[in-house]
């Protein structure tokens, strides 16, 4: 994402909370404990680091006097990364995130989810609205955009080196080997797993919550972003000017949008 933000907020090391079935999901705080807590979930092969503390959201949260909590979902970062598809249905999404806030002993949150995060950020505001005070969501779509990616491209790849022919494959392999850490045999069955089950926002059933969605003026998803936005009752919209889907998380627009949202009566 962003490299060097000036007074980038330093790094912790991860404390850990188990999942139901059994899975490490890191976790890492920032802030006075007695603040009001934003928790930050980051996108499909990114981190907590990546998308939230080298970018200056972090940074930003807390000097507006936030307490931040930020996991690093199944598969990525340093939380555990399982080959198997079955461990990344959306449904285990959700309960890492409502294991972490009982295991923290938070009863509501504000939420910011980036992309994957923001697809589990609308379930979780669905399923368990009193965990969700008010959410922020940056680029959320409403179709599956991990099932663009081809399967069998990602695994010759990374089994035997062949070529990605595919730009949107070729797209997410990148995405992937940019962030240190990232296992792409781990992020392949997250794709794989995403597909089982029913994921995608369900427009006739949004979030109760007010909602910020925020994407890039460059992403493919803009209109279908808008079309959440308007089919969530009391939502907010904003776009991030020359911002596309990879890049968006960046935008001072987009930090300092979400942060007077978060701070509004």
């Amino acid at each position: 994402m962003a490299p060097d933000i000036p007074g980038m907020t330093g790094m912790p090391a991860p404390q850990f909370v188990m999942s139901t079935n059994g899975r490490r999901i890191a976790t890492y705080s920032w802030g006075d404990d007695e603040a009001t807590t934003v928790l930050l979930v980051h996108g499909f092969a990114s981190s907590a680091r990546d998308n939230w503390v080298n970018t200056g959201w972090v940074r930003d949260l807390t000097r507006a006097g936030y307490r931040v909590l930020a996991i690093d979902q199944r598969g990525h970062g340093a939380s555990d990364k399982p080959y198997l598809d079955r461990a990344y249905v959306m449904d285990l999404f959700v309960e890492d995130v409502v294991t972490v806030l009982d295991d923290h002993l938070l009863e509501s949150v504000h939420y910011v989810g980036y992309s994957l995060g923001a697809r589990v950020g609308w379930q979780v505001a669905v399923a368990h609205p009193e965990r969700v005070d008010r959410a922020v969501l940056g680029g959320i779509p409403d179709g599956r955009p991990l099932a663009r990616l081809q399967i069998d491209q990602a695994r010759a790849y990374l089994e035997h080196g062949t070529p990605v022919e595919d730009q949107v494959t070729r797209n997410y392999v990148t995405l992937t080997e940019r962030v240190p850490g990232n296992d792409l045999g781990a992020l392949i069955a997250l794709a794989e797993g995403m597909r089982l089950g029913d994921a995608d926002p369900d427009v006739s059933n949004p979030p109760p919550q007010r909602v910020l969605f925020a994407t890039g003026s460059e992403d493919a998803i803009l209109e279908r972003s808008r079309l959440l936005a308007a089919a969530t009752p009391g939502s907010t919209f904003l776009e991030l000017p020359g911002r596309h889907h990879f890049n968006a998380p960046v935008s001072r627009e987009f930090r300092h949008g979400a942060v007077a949202f978060l701070g509004e009566d």
